[in-house]
């Protein structure tokens, strides 16, 4: 998919974000923690009649990484309802990987009238803040100083090389993400955070809703995805392979059931 580049006005300066480009129904799908816009391009299903876009948040990608007491999930999807506003047409969905489908859900919270259809994919919470699946993110955030060495020697590293080996992979990557400071303020900050919703709040959601999980991971556990489609009347749950066991697999899996997520979404619209 062909990107063109766009800004977003923020408090921490202008945010970069990826539009696809061509026609078609555009899809706002948003990255995990300390990742960027490529990371869900890579398993959303290009040339299938369908546009993509994503914002860098703040700290991520290109994007500024503003006061750090301005870090949060809420301030993310502050930013995320800035693009859609801005955005030539509606997207027919929103959602994202990780903190991005924490993002999505609070917005089909906060601001239903910009998420007629959501997608959660691998999400590493429901409603609480500081799950502690998210430990092992706080852990490295407050040990990236120290280095990869001191971390690796932690029962939390051990533990995951024998339980959750990409995830130990992708930890072990962000003792190398400059500016470090910045992502030790991401780490530490968000692995504290939540989406701000609560349980009543998305019994009482009403619209398509796609949910992806996975087992082999520690920090997006399947029984967070099992318990927001318990949750969310007529969502639907879909596991796919773990990325640790075969990434090819993973990924393939991802873009299947999104398109025919979107397809769904499209094929039911009314025609005029």
């Amino acid at each position: 998919m062909t990107y063109e580049a766009h800004q977003v006005a923020s408090a921490a300066g202008p945010l970069t974000a990826q539009i696809g480009m061509g026609r078609g129904p555009l899809v706002v799908f948003q990255h995990g923690l300390c990742g960027d816009a490529a990371q869900p391009a890579e398993v959303f299903p290009t040339g299938q009649g369908f546009r993509h876009a994503v914002l860098n948040c703040r700290g991520h990608g290109d994007s500024p990484l503003g006061p750090t007491k301005d870090l949060s999930i809420a301030t993310f999807a502050d930013d995320v309802a800035r693009m859609i506003t801005g955005l030539p047409t509606p997207p027919v969905a929103v959602g994202g990987i990780s903190m991005g489908a924490a993002i999505a859900l609070r917005l089909a919270v906060q601001r239903p009238d910009l998420v007629p259809a959501l997608i959660l994919s691998r999400p590493a919470w429901v409603t609480d803040a500081a799950p502690a699946n998210m430990q092992p993110n706080a852990i490295v955030g407050q040990m990236l100083d120290q280095g990869l060495a001191a971390f690796e020697a932690t029962e939390t590293a051990r533990d995951l090389a024998q339980a959750a080996p990409d995830n130990l992979a992708s930890l072990r990557g962000f003792f190398a993400r400059q500016p470090l400071m910045d992502t030790a303020a991401l780490l530490t900050r968000i692995s504290a955070d939540g989406p701000g919703v609560t349980e009543a709040e998305l019994s009482a959601l009403r619209l398509p809703v796609l949910i992806l999980g996975t087992e082999q991971d520690l920090i997006h556990p399947m029984a967070h995805a099992t318990h927001l489609a318990r949750l969310i009347p007529g969502a639907t749950l879909i596991e796919i392979p773990p990325k640790g066991q075969n990434r090819a697999a993973h990924v393939a899996a991802m873009q299947t059931a999104i398109l025919g997520f979107l397809k769904g979404l499209t094929d039911a619209a009314p025609q005029h």
